[in-house]
C-alpha cells in the first residue's frame, strides 16, 4: 500500500499551524482575564478605600506589559514561518492588536488605583464615587463582553459593545458637568474631586478601549475593517456582509 507522503507533511503541518494559532488566542484570553481583574480591583480598590489592593493592581501591570510583549513575538514567529492567509492572518492581526488595547486598560486600571490611593490617604472626596461606581461596572462588563466576543467568533456580541460604548460617554459627560458645577460651589473640594474625575476619564478610556476590541472581533469574523465608521455601518457590516475568503 502506497503512502502519499506530502499529504501526510501537509496535514501535520496544517495541525501544528491550528496549535499556534489558538495557543496565541489563548495568551490573549489568559491576558484579558488578568487586565479585567485589575479593573475590577482598581474600581473595589477606589469604592473600598483600600490601599493594599491598589498597591496589587498597581503591582500587575509588569506581568500585563509581560503577556503584551509575549503575545507579539508569538505574533511575529507566525507571519515570518507560516506566513498566513485570509482568516489566519486575521486572527493574528486582530490578537496583536487587541494586546495592545488590553495593555492601555492595564494602564488605566493602574491609574485609577493612584488615585484611590491618593484619595485614601489624603481624605476622600465629596463627590463622585456613585458615578465611578456606576460607570466602572458598566466598563467591566464590556471589557468582559468584548473577551467573550473574541473567545467564541461572536460579531454580534461585538457589535452589542460597541454600542455599549456611547451610553458610556453619556454617563461620564453628565458625571463631569455635575462633579465641575460641585466644585465650583465648595472650591475646598476641588483637589479630591480632580481625582475623582480622573478616575472616570480612566474609565470612560476603558470603555473605548472594549469598542476597539469589539471592532477587532468584527474584523476578524466579517473580514472588514469596521474602524471609524460608526456604528448604523458597522451594523450594517454585521448583519449583512459575509467574508470572501474565510
Amino acid at each position: 500500500m502506497s503512502v502519499d507522503m506530502n499529504t501526510d507533511l501537509n496535514q501535520h503541518i496544517s495541525q501544528q499551524f491550528n496549535t499556534e494559532l489558538e495557543e496565541l488566542r489563548s495568551q490573549l484570553l489568559a491576558m484579558g482575564g488578568a487586565v479585567e481583574k485589575q479593573v475590577s480591583d482598581a474600581i473595589d480598590s477606589l469604592i473600598d478605600a483600600d490601599s493594599e489592593l491598589a498597591l496589587s493592581v498597581r503591582a500587575k501591570d509588569d506581568d500585563v506589559n509581560f503577556m503584551e510583549v509575549s503575545i507579539d513575538e508569538e505574533a511575529s514567529r507566525i507571519l515570518a514561518r507560516r506566513q498566513p492567509a485570509a482568516s489566519d492572518l486575521r486572527l493574528v492581526i486582530a490578537c496583536t492588536k487587541a494586546s495592545t488595547d488590553l495593555e492601555r486598560i492595564g494602564d488605566e486600571a493602574a491609574k485609577i488605583a493612584r488615585f484611590s490611593m491618593e484619595l485614601a490617604e489624603n481624605g476622600e472626596s465629596p463627590r463622585g464615587y456613585i458615578e465611578a461606581r456606576h460607570i466602572g461596572t458598566h466598563v467591566r462588563k464590556m471589557v468582559q463582553d468584548a473577551l467573550n466576543a473574541f473567545a467564541r467568533f461572536d460579531a454580534d456580541m461585538a457589535l452589542a459593545v460597541a454600542q455599549e460604548d456611547k451610553s458610556v460617554d453619556r454617563e461620564y459627560r453628565s458625571a463631569m458637568r455635575e462633579l465641575v458645577t460641585y466644585m465650583m460651589e465648595d472650591p475646598r473640594s476641588i483637589t479630591r474631586v480632580l481625582n475623582i474625575m480622573w478616575v472616570l476619564r480612566s474609565l470612560e478610556r476603558i470603555g473605548d478601549h472594549a469598542r476597539n476590541i469589539a471592532e477587532y472581533v468584527i474584523y476578524l469574523v466579517k473580514g472588514t475593517d469596521v474602524r471609524h465608521i460608526g456604528l448604523k455601518k458597522m451594523k450594517a457590516e454585521v448583519f449583512e456582509r459575509s467574508p470572501s475568503d474565510a
